[in-house]
């Protein structure tokens, strides 16, 4: 069988994706993730916005000092990257202020964690040239923000070029590929129904399974072994709103799949997608030793 490795990321940020200003499920949340990692021996990356550092020490403290890694997730959940489709309002920085937002954003992480953050992951997925080059720079040793399902590509972690991220060149950073299911036909224009997030909680841990167990094959018939990298959120495992979200000026409808069987449930399914990556094999990593 193909040795299979499995990073899990946790973007810590507002409730349901950032379309709400509340921290509900990472002050509950987080908790409930560290419980499950601990039982199952895995330790895990943790991708935190400056100002869910800021305004949630506790849990920053607890990741830590449960000795799994910290990364860092953008100040805000911006957009910082090269976006992938149309969201009204999601308008990316301006490559000039890439750089000095990362930085800003490690610094407030860096003071409050009390360790260098060296992993990195973009907000949606949505990364660039420019992040990648500026990530360099200043320390970082993973990027785990490269989307399988839209590029297709890659499927393991892999040295990206200085002129293009996506494809493989010299630097020093690594990058890491999320998980998508190569092996099944796609019906969106842009392959997101192969991107396994968040199938584990809208279904169940059984279902991500046979798409992994269908990516295993499709990577046996590449020669190379299965790498599955996931990208979770602590909001995943406390009850979210249903309907209308006010905040501000008016309110947004997530689509019911966003929020679908937030809590409890989602906790088990994850607790049981473990001891089935377990079963079929795979060993645990965090974002910055996946090459190790």
């Amino acid at each position: 069988m193909s040795k299979i490795k499995t990073v899990f990321g946790f973007d810590m940020e507002t409730d349901v994706g950032s379309w709400a200003s509340t921290y509900e499920g990472m002050q509950h949340g987080g908790p409930v993730i560290l419980d499950i990692l601990k039982k199952n021996d895995v330790k895990a990356t943790f991708f935190f916005t400056a100002d869910a550092a800021e305004k949630n020490t506790n849990i920053l403290h607890m990741v830590r000092d449960a000795g799994h890694e910290i990364g860092c997730h953008t100040l805000f959940h911006e957009t910082i990257g090269d976006p992938l489709f149309e969201i009204p309002g999601m308008i990316p920085l301006l490559p000039e202020e890439v750089e000095h937002r990362i930085e800003v954003c490690t610094q407030r992480v860096e003071k409050l964690a009390g360790v260098h953050p060296t992993a990195w992951r973009c907000p949606r997925l949505w990364g660039s040239t420019t992040v990648v080059n500026a990530l360099e720079r200043l320390g970082y040793t993973a990027d785990a923000t490269y989307p399988m399902y839209f590029y297709r590509e890659r499927l393991t972690p892999y040295h990206p070029s200085k002129d293009d991220w996506t494809k493989e060149g010299d630097m020093k950073i690594i990058e890491l590929p999320n998980f998508a299911d190569l092996s099944m036909e796609s019906k969106d224009q842009y392959g997101r129904d192969m991107d396994q997030w968040p199938l584990w909680r809208t279904e169940s841990a059984d279902a991500v399974i046979e798409h992994i167990k269908g990516y295993i094959k499709f990577c046996e018939g590449k020669k190379v072994d299965p790498f599955l990298c996931f990208y979770m959120h602590p909001w995943e495992f406390w009850p979210m709103p249903e309907g209308l979200i006010y905040s501000g000026e008016g309110a947004v409808l997530p689509d019911p799949f966003i929020v679908k069987n937030c809590g409890q449930y989602a906790a088990d399914q994850f607790d049981l997608l473990i001891k089935k990556l377990k079963a079929l094999g795979s060993v645990f990593t965090t974002a910055s030793g996946a090459l190790d």
